[in-house]
């Protein structure tokens, strides 16, 4: 799924979907490819939210801005170390994308992973989460405000794609990073 918009070049990638999309392990995968630090969003939750979501509440706005800013400004700290710096984190609605950009200072590129709710719900029910039961799964599709390549700055992935393939492809959408010093 590709789109005529040109990506923006940026330091600070992130890979966003509702739970069990594979974030983490997409996001691990790149980052270790790139030779960047990986922050996993999960980390950045206040407890108030782990213990929300640990008893079957989803998160307000409320819940999530506080989060989401200490996510974007070590986001941004870890590509001024680094060079660049790969991320997680569901960043649902657009507005939400659009706040990790403006806090984080700089453009973000998203790399969504996009898959349907069956087979969310089918890897959500393989794997353990330490706070995010199944029940969630649907506030999350709720929530979520797919990401439209025309007017954003992101790469559409299936979720169905191997991580292999989707590291790839975003690898492919990620050569500008060769311009930064550490590449250099």
């Amino acid at each position: 799924m590709t789109s005529n918009r040109t990506l923006i070049p940026a330091r600070i990638i992130i890979v966003m979907g509702v739970s069990s999309s594979g974030k983490s392990t997409v996001g691990q995968s790149i980052a270790r490819r790139l030779h960047v630090p990986f922050l996993d969003g999960d980390g950045y939750h206040p407890e108030a939210n782990v213990e929300k979501m640990r008893a079957g509440i989803p998160l307000t706005d409320e819940d999530r801005w506080p989060w989401l800013e200490r996510l974007a400004l070590a986001l941004h700290e870890a590509a001024d170390k680094k060079g660049a710096a790969m991320g997680a984190c569901s960043a649902l609605r657009r507005a939400y994308r659009q706040f990790l950009t403006d806090k984080a200072g700089e453009p973000v590129l998203f790399v969504y992973l996009d898959g349907g709710r069956e087979v969310i719900a089918e890897r959500m029910a393989k794997r353990q989460h330490e706070y995010m039961p199944t029940s969630l799964l649907d506030s999350q599709f709720a929530t979520l405000e797919v990401p439209d390549p025309t007017t954003e700055n992101v790469l559409v992935v299936p979720v169905t794609d191997s991580v292999e393939k989707i590291t790839q492809t975003a690898l492919k959408a990620l050569d500008h990073l060769k311009t930064f010093k550490r590449w250099q």
